[in-house]
């Protein structure tokens, strides 16, 4: 058998001779016996001596050879050591030894923390959930409270205590306030299904009684009352030409006649005039039909949001032409900016003819009359008018305009401009146009006054930047319901003068300050 594998010491005791002393190592594979199996004696021809020597340099040969041949062509396997407990705190590199005490659950450091204190823990009440509400978790509700990672510190008693505290309370708040989310979401279905229900009826009405007899029954109470719910959709169009009129007796001829010439126009144009040669020309009074280039730079900007009107739309030729037809119509207006959202708006809801009669006939009114043509004097009388009405329904916001010397000319201009088409979401712009083809020129500086009571405690509040500011872009959530709620608590009646009674006495004043004023005639 070979010779048991160990280890050999040299000793050097002097310069000639050394001692040779073998330890072996203790085996690593026993026998069933327990035994170490016996060392084979020396020849018996050799001396003692020799036979010692012999036997240790064997002993040193075979060692090195076992110590290089595990350590560079087998893989010992090594025993597994009980884990060391180390102190908390950071291990960049290397292994995280595991810890000993493993992380508690939160119920046990709760009861831990009872026992230690001797206070009880009483968790926030759950909030009573009402019947029939559909709750799905969302993020903020669908959080998970856990310990800290392996390799940092672990939390005390009291903090994980306070965590679950504050964890438990951050979770209730967020399922409140999402339970509130989600009956709102349903209130707003509710009514917009009721919504939808009511305006199927009302086209019934619309279609079988009341447009077969326009003109006996457009005055009745029943259709005013019908009127001011808003009209559906499907009969918007109609009642709107209807309700506008046709006093200049255009004709679907026409508009081909004034298209054409509009179309000759564009072609005359040379291709390579510069955008400010353009507005030059358009500003020139001697020619408004050069403004027909005009309405290429405004059509991109109106309704951006529904890419529809804008190059490439569906409808982008289509209102182009009926803006270009008005220019050749009415050079003496031209166009002006804001004309596209009342043409675009009438285009949604009319052909093209149609859409072209009535944006004709409706800008032929007193009113959007002197403000396109940009007629100072009667755009002030409508200012005045409207002051009247706003110091007597809103006397307290009047008075903080009056402080930052806040005229009606900074956010009723817009208004006006576009009848509410750019400042309100587009359904609820239809709604109030609805009403001001009832009810005419009133109702748009009444639907003004609503907007100013809507918003009357926001708006004393601000300074004349801010206000300035927020009227020029309303806030997007605006719903018909609030807005025609505070619509109809404004009351159009000063000193027992309506609307019309209010505007003819200041028409009056005006031409009788102008007599007063009027030069004396030379002797």
């Amino acid at each position: 058998p070979p010779a048991p594998l160990g280890f050999t010491d040299v000793n050097l005791h002097s310069r000639n001779t050394y001692e040779v002393s073998r330890r072996r190592s203790a085996p690593e594979h026993l026998p069933h016996g327990g035994t170490a199996p016996a060392e084979p004696a020396p020849p018996p021809q050799e001396p003692a001596e020799r036979a010692r020597l012999r036997a240790g340099i064997a002993g040193a040969g075979s060692s090195f050879a076992e110590f290089f041949t595990r350590n560079f062509f087998t893989k010992r396997t090594k025993e597994l050591k009980p884990a060391v407990q180390s102190a908390p705190g950071w291990k960049l590199f290397g292994k995280v030894p595991p810890r000993e005490n493993l992380p508690k659950d939160s119920k046990i450091i709760q009861q831990e923390y009872e026992a230690r204190t001797g206070r009880m823990y009483k968790p926030p009440p759950p909030s009573a959930r009402r019947k029939n509400i559909e709750f799905e978790p969302l993020s903020t509700t669908a959080l998970i409270l856990e310990d800290r990672p392996a390799n940092l510190p672990a939390k005390s008693v009291e903090e994980a205590l306070r965590h679950r505290q504050e964890y438990d309370e951050m979770v209730a708040e967020a399922k409140k306030r999402e339970i509130k989310e989600a009956h709102k979401r349903k209130k707003i279905m509710r009514e917009r299904f009721k919504q939808e229900e009511n305006i199927a009826s009302a086209m019934v009405i619309w279609v079988n009684e009341i447009l077969p007899n326009w003109e006996g029954m457009r005055a009745t109470r029943r259709v005013r009352e019908l009127w001011w719910q808003g009209l559906p959709p499907s009969v918007r169009g109609k009642v709107w030409s209807l309700a506008v009129g046709n006093e200049l007796n255009i004709t679907p001829e026409l508009y081909e006649i004034f298209l054409s010439r509009a179309k000759e126009r564009w072609k005359s144009f040379s291709e390579t005039s510069s955008e400010n040669d353009i507005e030059d020309a358009g500003a020139s009074v001697a020619d408004r039909e050069a403004s027909l280039e005009l309405i290429k730079l405004d059509i991109s900007r109106t309704f951006p949001s529904l890419y529809i009107f804008q190059k490439g739309g569906p409808y982008h030729d289509l209102l182009h032409s009926v803006l270009g037809a008005y220019t050749c119509y009415r050079p003496d207006v031209g166009y002006v900016q804001g004309m596209s959202f009342i043409a675009a708006v009438l285009i949604l809801n009319l052909e093209e003819a149609d859409a072209f009669i009535a944006f004709a006939n409706l800008l032929n009114k007193p009113c959007q009359l002197a403000f396109f043509r940009v007629d100072h004097s009667m755009m002030l009388k409508y200012f005045a008018a409207f002051e009247v009405f706003f110091e007597e329904n809103l006397p307290k916001l009047f008075l903080h305009f009056k402080s930052y010397s806040l005229t009606p000319d900074i956010y009723l201009i817009d208004w006006i401009f576009t009848l509410y088409s750019k400042s309100l979401p587009l359904d609820l712009a239809c709604r109030v146009w609805d009403v001001f083809c009832r009810d005419g020129e009133e109702f748009l500086f009444r639907t003004g006054l609503g907007i100013l009571r809507l918003y009357e405690d926001i708006l004393l509040q601000m300074d004349f930047i801010h206000i300035a500011q927020f009227l020029t872009k309303l806030p997007e959530d605006i719903t018909s319901e609030k807005l025609f709620s505070c619509i109809a608590a404004i009351q159009m009646q000063n000193s027992n003068k309506k609307w019309a009674q209010v505007f003819a006495s200041l028409m009056k004043d005006n031409k009788e300050g102008d007599k007063n004023h009027s030069p004396a005639p030379k002797s």
